[in-house]
């Protein structure tokens, strides 16, 4: 689905015509609601508010890695969006996939280990007798079925939380005031006006800012080369502000809906239009995931890491989580 410009301008006809639907939605999610299981091991959500892309896959990703470096023996659980195998699996790179096991878990996969289950409790405790110690959780904030020890909130800097309505009269998954009292923490990633919005409703909760900087080899092959960028995420706009920022030539932006299954037809006609403006293909590295082998070699691929502001503010919350494995041993 590709993310609606009106979720992301003040409140309209269109978003109050959609209203009743927004009503279904909440009410749905609230039939939903039930008593969460307790997995074996600490449980670290890293969730939403909105529909589409805030960050939260490179927040995971950096995550695992401090307490990877604290000897913990880690996994991400994410849900599969977009692939077929149901899990609970460890997805394995050389084996699976995206049309397998989703995008953004094979992404994580290529960093660390990474696990899929859409039955999430079924999966922790499948990932407990594996070894694991700590879950990482991408996504399921919403998911009502695994207990939560530490639940971050990520907030897009440039988008913050949209027009503040309901699926589909806006971008929320639910209100900002119910999920807001399951937090323990906001992440805002980028800067923008959503930051400011972060800071005015999160009351007592904490607010981490962060950055995604891009890997700086690419990036200086890049400066002041004719480039046609295109992406399929939550927030095309961000990766392209991101190629304008380090110094590229933006000649021609494409975007897609969020998880877009590129066909070999569509990126022939990208390559063709590159190939006549003189440009490189560049994309990021989650659309990479969906890519076959051969276009992986075609295309540049502009990876992003994750910087915190405040990294001693995080591994405070790495400290109050593993905290918690000690209560349980």
């Amino acid at each position: 689905m590709r993310t609606p410009d009106f979720w992301y301008r003040p409140p309209g006809l269109t978003s109050s015509l959609l209203m009743p639907l927004s009503w279904l939605w909440r009410a749905g999610s609230l039939l939903r609601r039930g008593r969460p299981v307790s997995a074996p091991v600490p449980v670290l959500c890293v969730g939403n508010l909105v529909a589409g892309g805030t960050g939260k896959t490179p927040v995971v990703r950096d995550l695992v890695e401090r307490l990877k470096g604290r000897g913990v023996a880690v996994a991400s659980l994410s849900r599969g969006h977009g692939g077929h195998l149901q899990g609970p699996l460890s997805v394995d790179p050389a084996r699976h996939d995206a049309l397998d096991v989703g995008d953004e878990p094979l992404l994580l996969a290529g960093h660390h280990p990474a696990w899929i289950g859409r039955d999430r409790v079924v999966a922790a405790l499948a990932m407990a007798d594996a070894g694991i110690q700590a879950i990482v959780m991408d996504d399921g904030f919403q998911n009502p079925s695994l207990r939560k020890d530490l639940s971050l909130i990520v907030v897009d800097g440039g988008a913050g939380f949209g027009n503040g309505q309901i699926i589909p009269a806006g971008p929320l998954r639910e209100t900002l005031s119910s999920g807001l009292s399951r937090a323990h923490a906001l992440v805002v990633v980028g800067d923008g006006p959503g930051v400011a919005v972060a800071r005015k409703v999160a009351g007592n909760l904490p607010v981490l800012t962060a950055h995604l900087l891009p890997d700086p080899v690419v990036a200086a092959a890049l400066h002041d080369q004719p480039v046609l960028a295109f992406a399929g995420i939550g927030r095309p706009a961000k990766f392209f502000d991101m190629v304008r920022g380090i110094g590229a030539r933006l000649v021609a932006q494409v975007s897609f809906a969020d998880h877009h299954d590129f066909t070999a037809a569509e990126l022939s006609a990208l390559s063709g239009r590159a190939t006549a403006a003189g440009a490189r293909l560049v994309t990021t590295e989650k659309d990479a995931m969906r890519l076959s082998s051969e276009w992986q070699r075609r295309v540049t691929i502009l990876p992003v890491r994750l910087s915190w502001d405040d990294p001693v503010a995080v591994d405070g919350l790495l400290d109050r989580l593993m905290g918690l494995a000690n209560g349980r041993s």
